[in-house]
């Protein structure tokens, strides 16, 4: 089964943290990365640009809007995510714990829904 963990961080949790430290979290993600790949797990993963650049679309009644900035009144907003490769809701919640901002914010992990070939 595939499972997605999507990495929610309130940005200002960096913003008292030096550039060194900034650096040595960066690093925890190239070596809990290369974890995954090397264990089969890691099927994708990507850091997303701020919330500041997202870019909203809703359609009501046929009319669309589009708006601006985070999607949500949230403190913590969708920073990046992986996509790995588990036996278990138990193993992918492993990978999730171990993901360098699961210290300052939350990890949400999903099943991603298996569609039929059409």
């Amino acid at each position: 089964m595939e499972y997605m963990l999507l990495i929610y961080v309130n940005p200002e949790s960096y913003s008292g943290l030096s550039e060194a430290e900034q650096q040595a979290i960066f690093g925890e993600y190239m070596d809990y990365t290369a974890k995954m790949r090397g264990a089969g797990a890691f099927v994708y993963g990507d850091s997303l640009q701020g919330a500041d650049t997202a870019t909203v679309i809703r359609v009501r009644d046929g009319a669309r809007s589009v708006t601006d900035g985070p999607f949500v009144e949230a403190k913590e907003v969708l920073v990046g995510y992986y996509q790995v490769k588990a036996d278990s809701l138990d193993e992918a919640l492993d990978w999730a714990a171990q993901i360098p901002d699961a210290r300052f914010g939350g990890i949400e992990v999903r099943p991603i829904m298996q569609l039929p070939s059409a």
